[in-house]
């Protein structure tokens, strides 16, 4: 999470009988993060120091006009405490440590993940190799199949919503979409809620036109395998400046593995992807289903081949490898790549890419345009081209 300016409501600001029970044990830090009713900060327990995030919400707030409003905030509040509690003890769901309700306010406090959202861990790195991919991938999944056993339909998964723990591994959070299936019923929503890039066919199907059927649990296999996609790509499978463009996309599945980034992909992971996002939810695989593709079986079917010569070859290896590093400083760097190709199309060879999309980021916060025949599979958050503040004020101190 992105660390913000504090809250324009402060804690100080509100009367000791409001907040004495949340007062009482935790004292409140820097804000982590803020919505449009709820402002998210860091807090330290006072008995045993240990830190965590607490979610403010306000329902007092300037954007509760109406006591329907609010009634909305409270019961929606309400479901995500025990839709949590419901799914609490899964090692990859954001723990809810405690939870504390005023007349103006309801407290919040959650297990702390310091290296902030996958969103952010994605600007940072821009693309994750398919190993990273798989074990992040696996922990989404397993989640997913966790929650679904549970009836528990999440309905806003992306990478906003993934946090990333010390070890980096994913903390799924945010439930204020999550609804509960009814005993017994496989599709019963017919509400449109989530984010439109993640959004699964049959729910924008079921806002756009009549009599069609509800959505379920198969929405959240959709979400992942946009999110699968934009790991390993660095940019969303379904994008466009136009929404209404970018909705026909999802709607027909209109996607494509064809850019540059995609012919160092392997196989299994874009079968994965290709299950995940099929347009027909009842021909979507499930998340157990897709746990047992060949992209999540790889790394088991090595170690059982492994014998002790396969051990002793691979140490060899490492060992080679070892004694190449330490003579890095008087080894001359080769590279393979002929001058021609990189004159040709510098963008196609992935060392270069990965610098030039490096160095996008570091001067304009957002990917850049390729060229115009790639509106469709432009990165995402690309509406202009600015350089960052930092990067100017490093040009031209004297403008500071």
């Amino acid at each position: 999470m992105t660390i913000l300016q504090d809250s324009p409501t402060d804690m100080s600001m509100v009367s000791n009988d409001d907040t004495s029970g949340f007062q009482a044990k935790y004292t409140i830090k820097e804000v982590l993060g803020r919505g449009a009713s709820s402002v998210v900060k860091r807090c330290v327990e006072k008995a045993t120091g240990k830190e965590f995030a607490v979610k403010i919400v306000d329902l007092t707030g300037d954007s509760m006009t109406d006591t329907d409003d609010v009634t909305e905030l409270y019961n929606g509040t309400i479901n995500e405490i025990s839709v949590l509690r419901l799914l609490a003890g899964h090692p990859n769901i954001i723990e809810l440590h405690d939870v504390f309700e005023s007349s103006a306010y309801i407290f919040l406090v959650f297990e702390l993940c310091k290296n902030g959202e996958l969103f952010d861990y994605l600007n940072r790195v821009v693309t994750v190799s398919e190993k990273k991919t798989r074990m992040l991938m696996r922990q989404l999944l397993q989640v997913v199949e966790f929650m679904h056993s549970r009836n528990v339909v999440h309905r806003d998964l992306k990478p906003e919503n993934i946090l990333l723990d010390d070890d980096l591994n994913i903390k799924v959070t945010d439930f204020g979409f999550a609804a509960i299936v009814p005993e017994g019923q496989q599709n019963s929503f017919t509400d449109l809620c989530g984010t439109p890039g993640f959004l699964a066919p049959e729910v924008l199907k079921q806002s756009m036109y009549q009599g069609q059927p509800p959505y379920g649990r198969a929405v959240d296999l959709w979400a992942s395998g946009v999110i699968c996609y934009t790991l390993l790509a660095g940019y969303p499978p379904f994008w466009h400046r136009r929404q209404m463009m970018m909705l026909r996309m999802i709607m027909e599945g209109q996607y494509s593995f064809a850019a540059p980034e995609w012919e160092d992909i392997s196989a299994p992971p874009k079968a994965l992807i290709k299950a995940l996002l099929t347009v027909d939810p009842a021909k979507r695989i499930t998340a157990t289903e897709a746990l047992a593709l060949e992209f999540f079986q790889i790394g088991t079917q090595v170690e059982e081949a492994c014998n002790a010569r396969h051990r002793l070859k691979r140490t060899l290896l490492m060992v080679r490898c070892a004694i190449r590093i330490t003579k890095l400083n008087v080894t001359m760097r080769q590279t393979t790549i002929k001058l021609a190709c990189i004159q040709r199309d510098p963008y196609r060879q992935r060392v270069l890419r990965k610098a030039l999309d490096g160095g996008a980021f570091k001067i304009y916060g957002h990917w850049v345009k390729r060229s115009s025949e790639q509106v469709q599979q432009n990165r995402a958050v690309m509406f202009q081209n600015s350089v960052k503040r930092e990067m100017m004020l490093l040009a031209h101190p004297s403008r500071h």
